[in-house]
């Protein structure tokens, strides 16, 4: 089923409405939603809509948070977000950091007592249009295991940072530090189907390509899969995020990060304060002029793109390119929604007394 943009936006404003978020927030929380959608990453956009409403009345979300600077210096800060959506809390953050970089050259924030955030790129790409690099990261729930381990001590931890370019789409690496993002396992459980190789682990270490291993007590692998094909590397990249996210922030960090997912409960004696995340931005005139470096960025991007093929029809992806030519086909043909996706919303708009999604 496709739902136009609009039908969706209204419909998800009402949901966040319904728990007590202000206008500007329930505005803010839609359109971080929604644009994962017409971005084509449906496993961050309104299929997540039901788990914030379930942190909301498990009492550890605050749909009116007092979120605030507790330490800054010119170019850093770290920002409380009072339990807040991540959807929204980041933002603020974000947006504190792009104010030092206009100032100083770059900003760099750190957050704790937040929740998840969506996805990355939502915050990191609010650098491109003050012609400024742009980054994003958060810790998440506790799903992966460390190299040579079985035990779930790291969240899929994406990393983020987007790149202004001239007459091109804006660079965007948006990526899990794990083998998978979670919510690709979630879109093959909702389907039915097998998770490729490597993604997973059974409870006892074994590989599987069961899509609900890790629900079952299993985990999710690192970046890399094994060892022997830099899952080592992988960690180092979800560790470097954990650390920025919840040990830079005083947020929790490691299994401690309260879980998302509804399968897991959060630990007892947390070491910090809710999820964490981490932002920044630097100026691009902060080490040569836009222009220049908008058409080197054109220039590299035309020479990948020109790359020799291995297969004729397949040309090198750009980092974002999917992703842009996904909103551009979505906004004009509408978002499509899985029949279970549906069918939650649809279960939110009974709770609420809301209109139907489909009404």
């Amino acid at each position: 089923m496709k739902i136009p943009e609009q039908r969706l936006r209204e419909f998800t404003y009402g949901v966040f409405k319904a728990i007590g978020c202000s206008d500007g927030d329930a505005v803010l929380a839609t359109d971080v939603l929604v644009t994962s959608d017409l971005r084509g990453i449906d496993s961050h956009g309104v299929a997540r809509l039901s788990g914030y409403v379930r942190l909301w009345e498990n009492g550890r979300l605050n749909p009116t948070p007092d979120i605030r600077v507790v330490h800054e210096t010119a170019t850093t800060a770290t920002v409380d977000g009072d339990r807040g959506l991540g959807l929204v809390v980041a933002p603020y953050a974000m947006d504190i950091a792009l104010e030092k970089a206009r100032q100083y050259g770059s900003g760099w924030v750190a957050i704790r007592n937040s929740n998840h955030f969506g996805i990355a790129a939502y915050h990191a790409l609010k650098a491109i249009e003050h012609d400024m690099i742009g980054f994003a990261v958060t810790n998440a729930s506790p799903l992966v295991a460390p190299t040579f381990s079985t035990e779930r001590l790291l969240g899929t931890n994406p990393i983020c940072y987007t790149f202004p370019a001239g007459s091109y789409p804006p660079v965007v690496v948006d990526m899990a530090t794990a083998a998978a993002a979670n919510g690709k396992l979630e879109i093959a459980q909702r389907m039915n189907v097998p998770v490729p190789e490597g993604w997973v682990l059974t409870p006892d270490g074994q590989p599987t390509t069961d899509p609900n291993a890790v629900t079952a007590g299993g985990a999710l692998l690192p970046l890399g899969s094994e060892y022997g094909r830099g899952s080592h590397k992988g960690f180092g990249l979800s560790a470097t995020v954990d650390i920025l996210s919840g040990v830079l922030s005083g947020a929790n960090y490691g299994p401690w990060v309260p879980p998302f997912v509804a399968f897991l409960d959060p630990l007892p004696d947390q070491p910090g304060m809710g999820v964490g995340h981490f932002v920044g931005a630097m100026r691009v005139d902060g080490f040569r002029p836009v222009a220049e470096f908008k058409a080197s960025m054109d220039h590299w991007i035309t020479r990948f793109k020109n790359a020799k093929r291995v297969n004729p029809e397949q040309g090198v992806i750009i980092p974002g390119e999917p992703e842009y030519q996904a909103t551009q086909q979505r906004k004009a043909q509408g978002i499509p929604l899985t029949a279970k996706v549906v069918e939650s919303l649809e279960a939110l708009a009974a709770k609420f007394g809301i209109t139907a999604l489909t009404g």
